[in-house]
């Protein structure tokens, strides 16, 4: 899946998530174009985060992968939107996440919207027929 479809649906995933959830949110203007760059903008840094520094947590947190049966990936996706979260800081505009139960929860849901939407949009791949 190319990078920038992976942004598109990361901020999709976490705007409507950023809609539900109180726990998270995203600081913006107000205005609708306003909105689209904060979203765009977060998710660039969540992609980023998760395409650089997310595969070296997983390394290096393998042991509690194995002792929780995989659950850890749940703690390991709020510390992403955690550190998202955290970078975006620095401006005016950005993603405020309230804790780490919140970032549990908003990880959950931006995974299973990302899931949703992955399967449902075209990844540019042509189908092979033999």
């Amino acid at each position: 899946m190319s990078f920038v479809i992976r942004v598109i649906i990361n901020g999709i995933a976490i705007w409507l998530t950023s809609l539900w959830l109180s726990g998270l949110e995203l600081a913006t203007d107000g205005t609708p174009l306003g909105t689209v760059i904060v979203v765009a903008v977060v998710a660039l840094v969540f992609t980023l985060v998760n395409a650089i520094v997310k595969p070296i947590v997983q390394v290096l947190s393998i042991p509690f992968y194995i002792l929780t049966l995989g659950l850890f990936h749940l703690v390991v996706n709020a510390l992403m939107l955690m550190l998202t979260s955290w970078l975006t800081s620095f401006t005016t505009y950005g993603l405020t996440v309230d804790g780490f139960w919140s970032a549990v929860l908003a990880a959950l849901v931006i995974s299973i919207i990302a899931v949703i939407l992955t399967v449902i949009l075209p990844d540019g791949r042509k189908k092979q027929t033999h």
